[in-house]
């Protein structure tokens, strides 16, 4: 059997050792991906403006709007922020282990990068258009410029950088609202008669293509689950062009900054000792307090105001996401202290060691939730997208984590990493690592 090579140039050549693993930011990772599913489920089952939206698909009984206020309030944007705020703590903890080997980090951590923006393109245009994978990998470079910065520094620029998709946001309301007062002058004009231009032609399709994702018609809304009844083939040429349009709008608007702010702020919890658990339970209990009295009243009132005032998407542009857009950080906060105070008190040792497993394997189990999701529901596979209640949905998303709960710890009792890990990390490494458990 070939040795493993040491001394400085091991670290540049081999994984982290399962013994070197940070357990609390493993247990971490699990619950975040378990339940970015909660929202993800949405997106997976039914046209896209249905997740903000529930009055576009899902359901309207009392059941299924209570489940999309609850997983509003409770879900939406906060696990996303936690596995952001993970992936800022990973490039500190790399860093540090890499310095403490005397081993250069930077050509490991481009080269991390590079094969994790391969598996997110083939992610999102081969398998399914919601992948966030591709916004880590080049987000993940900006925030490595903030890796030696210390922690006031990294939450000072957090705090700066938070609002400017929200004035994004709003200046894209103006336009957004031109359009569709200019496009309704242009539509009278045509049923009257009249011939429109060029140029007013353009400004129509420039509103149909916004209005399919902030106010779908019900032809927008057949139209989409048209596509995915199709056949692989189909979903594949209509999926590439909307996922390019998203990626090139969503990145330089709103992702880089929001995700960039949770990276950094991810950086700084972790150079404190919060995300590593080496704060006292009173801190824990401490920050639960305050980030989910604080929080929950925001998300609470994000969840009036879009019933209150009918999900109208201008008024989401220019306000109504501003109390679950912050909110939602302050609840991941929440989150974050229960779960350290669950790990602190001892309980439940089974299920935390079975939610760690599945951190281990995040990226294979991310990347499961769209082979299995879209098989079920896709027109190449058992074709449901569109015909489950938003409350049934929660029942596959059960299922689902329910599944992982058990083969991520027995995989791992056999093999070092998940499937997907191995991969990712024999590229970055540039050898094939070791799959067999010692």
């Amino acid at each position: 059997m070939q040795s493993m090579p040491s001394g400085p140039q091991a670290s540049l050549r081999t994984p982290v050792a399962a013994g070197e693993r940070i357990e609390s930011l493993d247990l971490l990772r699990g619950v975040a991906v378990l339940g970015i599913l909660v929202m993800n489920i949405y997106a997976f089952a039914m046209p896209f403006p249905a997740y903000t939206n529930p009055f576009v698909m899902g359901g309207t009984e009392p059941w299924n709007l209570a489940t999309w206020v609850l997983t509003h309030i409770f879900f939406d944007q906060k696990f996303m922020t936690i596995f952001s705020m993970l992936f800022g703590a990973g490039i500190v903890l790399m860093m540090d282990r890499a310095r403490a080997r005397g081993a250069s980090f930077g050509p490991l951590f481009f080269r991390r990068q590079f094969w994790l923006l391969v598996i997110a393109l083939m992610h999102g245009y081969l398998l399914w258009g919601g992948d966030i994978l591709f916004f880590y990998s080049v987000v993940g470079v900006l925030a490595y410029l903030f890796r030696e910065s210390p922690p006031r520094k990294l939450v000072v620029i957090a705090i700066l950088i938070l609002p400017i998709p929200l004035v994004m946001n709003y200046g894209a309301s103006l336009y957004v609202e031109q359009l569709m007062v200019e496009s309704a002058r242009i539509e009278a004009e045509v049923a009257a008669g009249g011939e429109i231009t060029d140029e007013q032609q353009a400004t129509l399709d420039a509103w149909r293509e916004s209005r399919g994702f902030l106010a779908p018609t019900d032809e927008d809304v057949q139209e989409e689950l048209d596509l995915y009844a199709g056949s692989y083939l189909e979903i594949l040429r209509g999926r590439a062009p909307e996922l390019f349009g998203m990626q090139l709008a969503a990145l330089p608007f709103f992702v880089l900054w929001r995700v960039l702010a949770m990276m950094l702020l991810g950086m700084a919890l972790m150079k404190l000792g919060v995300l590593s658990g080496e704060r006292p339970g009173r801190f824990y209990r401490r920050l639960a307090l305050v980030a989910y009295g604080l929080g929950l009243p925001l998300t609470v009132l994000s969840a009036w105001g879009y019933f209150s005032h009918d999900f109208d998407p201008i008024w989401n542009l220019t306000v109504g996401a501003i109390p679950n857009y912050y909110g939602s950080i302050l609840v991941a906060l929440g989150h974050i202290a229960l779960v350290m105070l669950l790990v602190q008190s001892g309980l439940a040792r089974g299920l935390v060691r079975r939610l760690e497993a599945v951190g281990r394997m995040a990226l294979s189990n991310y990347l499961m939730h769209s082979i299995v999701m879209t098989s079920i529901f896709y027109g190449y596979g058992l074709g449901l997208y569109g015909g489950i209640s938003r409350s049934a949905q929660m029942l596959f998303v059960a299922g689902m984590l329910a599944v992982q709960l058990l083969v991520s710890p027995w995989w791992l009792s056999r093999y070092r990493f998940g499937p997907a890990e191995w991969l990712w990390r024999s590229l970055t490494y540039g050898r094939l690592q070791p799959m067999r458990a010692r």
